[in-house]
Parts: C-alpha cells; structure tokens; sequence
C-alpha cells in the first residue's frame, strides 16, 4: 500500500482490507473517530504503536500522556502540525 491508497481509502465506508491495525487506527482517526483509533491503537505494544497512541493523546490535547507514549515510542514529542505528523506515521507504517 502507499501513502496516496491508503488516503484515498479514507472515501470508503471501511478501512482497506489486510491493513495493520495501527493503520486501521489512523484510518478511523482521519475520519473523526478518535475513540475507535484510540481503542485500536492502546493494545499495541511495541514502539509504532506507542507513536500512534502519542499521536493520538497529542491531538487529544493530553501534553503529558502523550509525553509518556513518545518516550515508549523513544521519538522526541512532536510540536509540529497534528496533519503533518499523521502523514509522517501513515508513511513510515506503508513502509514496514
């Protein structure tokens, strides 16, 4: 999948067939369902999932929960646009 897929999958009615479940938690956060992303993202433990969950507090407005997932993640918070980060996730995630 690329980047320019998976965005266009955001016009369906559900998230691409086989994508990760952090995508799926992208993909549900970009249509405005930050309680289903949050829900999918939290069970996943490793440090990409610990980048969307920061994403996720971060946009929540949660500074210091955030804080605390992008040390798990060991990534430096981010400060810059919640849109600019969420396409740095979803690249880095089509990736892998």
């Amino acid at each position: 999948m690329t980047l320019d897929a998976f965005t266009d999958s955001l016009a369906a009615d559900a998230p691409p067939q086989g994508c990760s479940v952090l995508l799926t938690a992208l993909w549900h956060d970009r249509r405005g369902d930050w309680v289903t992303a949050h829900r999918v993202a939290q069970d996943v433990e490793d440090t990409e999932g610990a980048w969307v969950h920061a994403y996720l507090h971060r946009k929540e407005g949660d500074a210091s929960n955030a804080a605390y997932w992008y040390r798990r993640a060991r990534r430096p918070v981010a400060t810059g646009p919640l849109d600019d980060e969420w396409t740095e996730i979803v690249k880095a995630l089509v990736q892998s």
